[in-house]
């Protein structure tokens, strides 16, 4: 199954263009990371070292400073992925509306890592080999209180939600809702076209807060078939508890990922650094983050198979494979994005199914059932 068959020449070189770059400014963001948390694991700030009165408000503050610093150094790349965003006609947003939600993202991370930073070495001191148990039931904890009031405290800080009006949208939301037979909470419709041109919906949330979100680009640009396609997915989720099977993905990963985080940090740390130390965080830091990224990579092949399962569950549910297609191609090309990439970034990078296996399912899906897809388009 080739991409000329259903995207043009020229869109591909478009996507190919715009996104090799991009990734490279990726891995470029994660070197720099990488190469500050490593330089201040092996030689940390004279500040941290030494008899402290008060080690936790050090920790505290160390935790906000790296967390800034990090941002700050990155950002010169972060800007040039924006820039080129923008030159597609990706981002609507203005420079100063940019730079107003880096400033707020800083603070909140700074926030948290300060936190994080000091509930870490709270549990070092006492429990120089062991705290990495408790470690992870913070971890789980602290997952499940954001998936609860993320939507409601912090997803608000940098968008506007509503409720679906009533309309064609909200019934037929409504009513493949009832033949999935699921309960779907509350269906929002957010302003990312304040951002962006891209489009996208997702599930979040959990018991009051559970809901389905459609970017309002989304809903401007699709047509009713396509937007239900979309919305049968996310009712995928909704059907297979994803969101809390991903929270019991998590506290079944989160203790050997914790222990393994833990031995990783004390090869890492210099001699001279005595444990449970401020001067011990960056090397815990970087540890952390190297075992998230290992986890992150396996977590990935989990997530494409349960987003192929919810692919499955649109289809099937709405018996409208020309649609399902129709979607993924716009999809697409909404968010210039490269329909198939190559096999190593999805394996590493990929949350969900590259969109030419998406709609080889849809074609496949067709042909089973014996339901028209449609024709792909001419190539160009």
């Amino acid at each position: 199954m080739s991409a000329r068959s259903y995207f043009s020449e020229r869109y591909l070189d478009r996507a190919h263009d715009f996104r090799r770059p991009q990734l490279a400014l990726f891995g470029g963001q994660a070197l720099v990371e990488a190469a500050i948390l490593g330089l201040l694991a092996r030689r940390p700030p004279a500040r941290l070292r030494g008899q402290l009165r008060h080690p936790l408000l050090v920790a505290a503050a160390g935790g906000a400073a790296l967390s800034v610093t990090l941002t700050v150094a990155t950002l010169p790349l972060a800007a040039v992925g924006r820039q080129r965003a923008k030159d597609v006609g990706l981002v609507t947003q203005s420079w100063g509306g940019w730079a107003g939600d880096v400033g707020k993202s800083t603070a909140i991370g700074a926030g948290f890592t300060a936190a994080g930073a000091a509930l870490l070495l709270g549990g070092m001191r006492p429990l120089p080999r062991t705290w990495w148990l408790p470690g992870a039931g913070v971890v789980v904890g602290v997952g499940a209180l954001f998936l609860f009031a993320g939507p409601v405290l912090l997803d608000p800080l940098f968008n506007e939600f509503k409720a679906l009006p009533p309309g064609r949208t909200r019934s037929d939301v409504l009513a493949l809702a009832r033949r999935a037979g699921v309960k779907v909470g509350q269906v929002y419709e957010v302003d990312a076209s304040r951002r962006t041109t891209g489009a996208n919906a997702y599930v979040t949330g959990l018991g009051r807060t559970k809901r389905v979100v459609l970017y309002d680009t989304l809903l401007r640009r699709f047509s009713p078939a396509e937007t239900g396609l979309v919305v049968a997915h996310e009712l995928g989720h909704v059907h297979y508890r994803d969101v809390p099977r991903g929270l019991l993905y998590l506290a079944l990963v989160a203790p050997a990922a914790m222990f393994a985080a833990a031995r990783l940090g004390e090869a890492l740390t210099p001699r001279e650094v005595r444990p449970g130390t401020p001067a011990a965080l960056p090397a815990a830091a970087l540890a952390l983050g190297i075992v998230a990224a290992l986890v992150g990579t396996v977590s990935n092949q989990l997530s494409r198979r349960v987003e192929a399962r919810a692919d499955t569950f649109s289809l099937e549910l709405t018996h409208q494979p020309a649609a399902f297609i129709a979607s993924e191609r716009r999809l697409v090309e909404q968010n210039v994005a490269d329909p198939d990439p190559p096999g190593w970034v999805t394996w590493l990078l990929a949350t969900h199914p590259p969109a030419l296996q998406r709609i080889g399912a849809g074609v496949a899906f067709e042909r089973d059932r014996g339901t028209s897809a449609g024709h792909p388009a001419p190539r160009r």
